[in-house]
């Protein structure tokens, strides 16, 4: 012990002496946001700040850098109430994109750069998808494409330092094997564009790191075996009494290592996206929605683990570039203590299968389907669209605090240490035994989802933890039903779509008026935990500074 109450390297945690560990903070690695365009906007600014700040957030993805709103590649002057004036050859335009590079980089955080979607005037079909009509096709001249994402990696290059772009990552476009919605070509033709693409970047610099293929989640059947989806494949999986007993697989993986691999090109990591859901069309044509169970992450991530150990690119990254408990950002689950302790026990099950799981997304500044009606509406994000903590801002927080060396691992928790002070930090959960076998779910309006408030029996969590220096303080912060739950205090004053500023105010102070005590270490040196946690409640635990 040192003389300033941290802790050595070894104690003993309920008698055993601990043998440590690495924890990478895969939770913080990258994280999403909706698309490019929004980042321009004051609140989604002040709310990137503090999760960077809050989590140490290292990079951020998000969709529609090469969109129309970001006015990158234009092939005219843009006429407003003139004539539009033709351009001889095309012209590449960054100021928006390095307004938004700037301010991330400013942030101490990086780009995570999904190359994507289709200008207007390269797609070849228009307004596929969202509110704000992306545009996801293959180019109408590929080579137009090529010069597209070669000038703005150079410009990038230039603005930022070769070895700052380095540190970069280079998505090739974002599911692709959602036709006709995400892409309106076939998987060989995203291939190739894969091709094209990442030749284009390595000619630019060997260095640079590329990868893909982006796809969604995984299936159960052969929907996605052939070149485009093949709803009749998914009517077993539709019909299943337990589709948790069925083979998931990743989709396009093993396709796209193995095109790659046979033209030898490169290949520096795999993205994939692993929403534990499904959608499967049975016989009738209508869409079954599968939850699966609470481990599926792990099992999904365990799977393409061992496959990309057994491949061509045995050393490539793995980035689950978007994930969460749904794919819906109209689930109201999101707003909900249970999707704040479902993440954290699923990002401590996988926080070695991965190099980054991003969650989808940090703010509910989002628009695919439009700005969401009322402040809590099942938006994706940790804090929504008034700057209002969701119980899930205050996981990444709890989980942001813990310490790089792992001491102790259990089902229902992890006691860490800083490897840099010492320092003595934990986080415990209480995920109900009864929901192991299936996940959160999804629910479309807020009465559904609060009704998971009954679930489970609490939990008492019980640790004894000796070698500490006697006198330290830890402070203890817990969130449960009753402690930070803002949109169960929106819903008591009758769920308004438009606050007051009172009322704004009001379910901010809820949403961070915790369970807070401290605890502090006997003469004996010994801390005895003894907490019972209360169903879906997430507990913190950290040395006092």
């Amino acid at each position: 012990m040192t003389s300033d109450g941290v802790l050595e390297p070894r104690l003993r945690i309920d008698g055993k002496v601990c043998e440590e560990s690495a924890l990478p903070h895969v939770w913080a690695t990258c994280i999403g946001a909706g698309r490019a365009n929004e980042a321009l906007r004051a609140d989604w600014q002040r709310q990137f700040t503090e999760v960077v700040s809050a989590f140490g957030v290292k990079y951020v993805r998000f969709h529609g850098v090469f969109h129309d709103d970001m006015f990158v590649y234009r092939e005219s002057y843009g006429g407003g109430f003139g004539p539009d004036t033709p351009l001889a050859s095309p012209v590449y335009t960054f100021s928006y994109v390095d307004k938004v590079f700037d301010f991330i980089l400013d942030c101490g955080a990086r780009p995570f750069v999904e190359l994507g979607f289709m200008p207007r005037e390269l797609a070849t079909e228009t307004e596929t998808v969202f509110w704000w009509g992306a545009h996801c096709s293959p180019p109408k001249d590929m080579a137009r494409w090529v010069e597209l994402v070669t000038r703005s990696v150079e410009h990038w290059i230039d603005r930022y330092g070769l070895d700052e772009v380095r540190e970069w990552r280079f998505e090739v476009w974002n599911e692709p094997n959602l036709v006709p919605h995400f892409w309106t070509g076939t998987k060989t033709e995203y291939f190739e564009l894969y091709r094209r693409t990442v030749t284009a970047i390595k000619n630019i610099d060997p260095a640079l790191k590329v990868g893909g293929p982006a796809t969604s989640v995984f299936v159960p059947d052969d929907r996605y075996k052939g070149e485009t989806e093949d709803r009749s494949a998914m009517r077993e999986t539709a019909a299943a009494s337990d589709v948790d007993a069925l083979d998931w697989r990743p989709v396009w993986i093993e396709d796209f290592i193995a095109w790659c691999a046979e033209r030898e090109l490169p290949v520096d990591f795999v993205s994939a996206h692993l929403y534990p859901t499904d959608f499967a069309f049975g016989a009738d044509g209508e869409a079954v929605q599968i939850t699966r169970y609470a481990d599926a992450t792990f099992d999904d991530l365990t799977l393409l683990g061992k496959l990309m150990r057994n491949s061509a690119y045995p050393d490539a990254e793995i980035h689950i570039s978007e994930w969460s408990t749904s794919p819906s950002a109209r689930d109201f689950i999101h707003d909900t203590p249970f999707a704040a302790t479902y993440i954290t026990r699923a990002f401590l099950q996988c926080a070695t299968l991965a190099d980054s799981i991003s969650y989808w997304t940090f703010t509910d500044v989002f628009e695919e389907g439009g700005a969401g009606i009322g402040p809590f509406h099942g938006g994706f994000g940790l804090v929504n669209e008034n700057g209002v903590h969701k119980p899930t801002f205050h996981a990444f927080a709890m989980l942001g605090r813990l310490g790089d060396r792992l001491l102790l691992g259990t089902p229902h928790g992890v006691v860490t240490r800083d490897s840099r002070t010492s320092a003595l930090s934990a986080v415990f959960f209480n995920y109900p035994e009864d929901m192991a076998t299936r996940g959160v779910g999804s629910h479309d309006s807020y009465p559904a989802a609060r009704a998971l408030a009954g679930k489970g029996p609490s939990r008492r969590i019980q640790h004894s933890i000796s070698g500490l220096e006697p006198g330290t303080v830890l402070l203890v912060e817990i969130m449960d039903w009753e402690h930070g739950n803002a949109a169960e205090a929106w819903y008591a004053l009758g769920s308004p779509l438009n606050l007051s500023r009172a009322e704004n105010e009001h379910l901010s102070a809820v949403a961070d008026s915790l369970l807070r005590f401290t605890l502090t270490v006997p003469a004996t040196g010994v801390l005895d935990l003894d907490v019972e946690l209360t169903p879906w409640a997430v507990m913190s635990l950290r040395q006092a500074t």
